[in-house]
């Protein structure tokens, strides 16, 4: 059975963009299963669930409902270099439990720390997280990335980036690159362009 996940940024004990992880829920279910009912996200955090400081709390879910609940504290990965690879039939628009496509794209990183995944030539998403470039004057995110993040409708909604079609071979015209996801903010992880090797 096919099972998805949720995995949202809780900081001093405060699950962070909630409303939007449980839309994004439920649009699966919908799409996936739709005579089931749709779920609350408040109604599975409790109080005490996580301390001070930031926590990765992470549900995996099925039509049954969710299956499996954690909440750990969070260490983000360290993200100095990226290597680009290209894979034009990857498909992660819905945030499944199995991420084998991604895992082998991540496996083809060599040296470098993850992997900016570019699709029918155009950038998408590394393969942990959505990405915006700097052009000079403003933030940029890939339009059509593998999965549409939380934290990048957020941002998005909020006017500190825009969409835009990146292809690879652009990438002279930005100087700086932000990775960012449900867990890791806004300018938590950003890098010189010439970071991106092929």
């Amino acid at each position: 059975m096919c099972r998805f996940i949720e995995t949202i940024r809780v900081e001093d004990g405060h699950p962070c963009l909630l409303s939007l992880h449980e839309e994004r829920m439920n649009r699966t279910r919908v799409a996936f299963f739709p005579e089931a009912p749709l779920a609350s996200l408040a109604d599975c955090f409790s109080e005490g669930m996580a301390g001070a400081g930031v926590w990765k709390w992470r549900l995996v879910y099925d039509r049954e409902g969710i299956r499996e609940c954690t909440c750990t504290p969070y260490v983000m990965r360290r993200v100095e270099r990226l290597r680009l690879v290209s894979d034009d039939t990857i498909d992660y628009a819905y945030k499944r439990a199995d991420r084998s496509a991604l895992e082998a794209c991540f496996a083809r990183r060599g040296t470098a720390d993850d992997v900016l995944i570019v699709r029918g030539g155009l950038l998408t998403d590394t393969s942990i997280a959505n990405v915006a470039l700097w052009d000079g004057r403003r933030w940029c995110t890939p339009a059509r990335p593998l999965l549409q993040g939380v934290r990048r409708r957020a941002l998005l909604e909020a006017g500190l980036m825009e969409e835009r079609d990146i292809p690879a071979d652009g990438l002279g015209r930005y100087s700086r690159i932000r990775l960012f996801n449900a867990l890791i903010g806004w300018g938590e992880v950003e890098l010189p362009v010439r970071a991106l090797t092929d």
